[in-house]
């Protein structure tokens, strides 16, 4: 009988033990569920947002750096930026097309551009954080004036696309991944040309070429970013519209997975436009040309140019532009000055 009472009990004790750890593992089950849920909730609607500020042309002409030469033989460019520069500083990203070369003295303006290497380390001071470097000038001063360029941009921490010493640093820094807040961004940029001057083995130019772009995109695809934006220096100098090389390669970039793009060359503003995605109810925007940011040109409408602010919103895996901002600046004389005019 004494043995039948303990089992009993002791049966009855394992039981209620058996009892509260399974309601316990129910609660603690239930916790985490909800936690799991309400985690993947607030991912699913959390917001990140990041600014990309584009500009124009940042050139040099001869007597722009004239005019910055200081006694002792620095040039001092601080003036031209200054109304500008809290909007520059203020992006998250900040992208300009570095239309010269840092090809050292004798320095030079048109047609073979070198500037001093003042002016690099004006455009950082301004706030700068990426320049583009294939354009028709990218080979002013040949082999020794694209790879003393990389050298400069590289010491000074900007980051740069479109020339390259060689083609492992290519596949290396190319397509340029930057992220910020949480949003990737993947650019490519190509040139229509070098003025006629030829590559000098083993540098790189990124020129216009559809079989190479489109091995670009895949490769930028398997970076898997948010956003790709594809930067072109393309069109007719002068011009006010997009020719029909411009409208060309611009569809087939989008066709092929582009999301946005930002055009420059033509020393002119040319028209913003929306195009509708294909396959979703969103739009791409196409800057067909900024026209100059800041130079010495003076034919009719070459003295302006745009500063576009793009910000970007990120809601779980969904990331769309959200809004667009430009402003339009001009170069003033006789202090190059850049001015917001509207």
């Amino acid at each position: 009988m004494s043995l039948i009472i303990k089992r009993a009990f002791y049966s009855s004790f394992f039981t209620d033990k058996v009892r509260k750890q399974r309601d316990s593992a129910k609660r603690t089950s239930s916790f985490t569920l909800i936690a799991l849920f309400a985690f993947h909730f607030s991912w699913c609607f959390a917001q990140n947002e990041a600014t990309l500020l584009f500009v124009g042309d940042l050139m040099q002409h001869s007597p722009q750096f004239m005019h910055a030469r200081q006694p002792d033989g620095t040039f001092n460019y601080d003036v031209c930026f200054e109304e500008v520069k809290p909007y520059i500083e203020a992006a998250d990203i900040a992208i300009g097309n570095l239309e010269v070369t840092l090809g050292g003295p004798p320095y030079t303006g048109y047609p073979c551009f070198s500037a001093p290497d003042d002016w690099l380390w004006a455009i950082k001071k301004t706030g700068f954080d990426v320049l583009t470097t294939s354009n028709n000038h990218c080979l002013d001063r040949g082999k020794r004036g694209l790879e003393r360029t990389l050298m400069m941009t590289d010491s000074a921490g900007i980051l740069t696309l479109g020339t390259y010493r060689n083609a492992e640093e290519r596949q290396q820094r190319y397509p340029l991944l930057v992220e910020q807040n949480g949003i990737r961004f993947a650019f490519i940029t190509y040139t229509y040309d070098m003025n006629g001057f030829e590559v000098e083995a083993p540098n790189v130019v990124n020129v216009i070429d559809t079989t190479q772009m489109k091995r670009d995109i895949l490769v930028a695809r398997t970076m898997h970013p948010d956003v790709i934006i594809a930067i072109m220096h393309w069109g007719t100098e002068y011009k006010l519209l997009p020719d029909s090389y411009q409208r060309f390669h611009g569809q087939w970039l989008l066709e092929h997975g582009v999301d946005h793009i930002i055009g420059g060359h033509p020393h002119v503003i040319q028209p913003t436009e929306y195009l509708p995605y294909a396959d979703k109810p969103d739009y791409h925007l196409v800057v067909w040309s900024q026209g100059n940011f800041i130079s010495n040109m003076s034919a009719p409408h070459t003295t302006e140019g745009t500063m576009i602010t793009l910000t970007f919103r990120k809601t779980g895996l969904i990331t769309r532009l959200t809004e667009y901002d430009c402003k339009v600046v001009q170069t003033t004389r006789p202090d190059y000055r850049l001015k917001i005019i509207d």
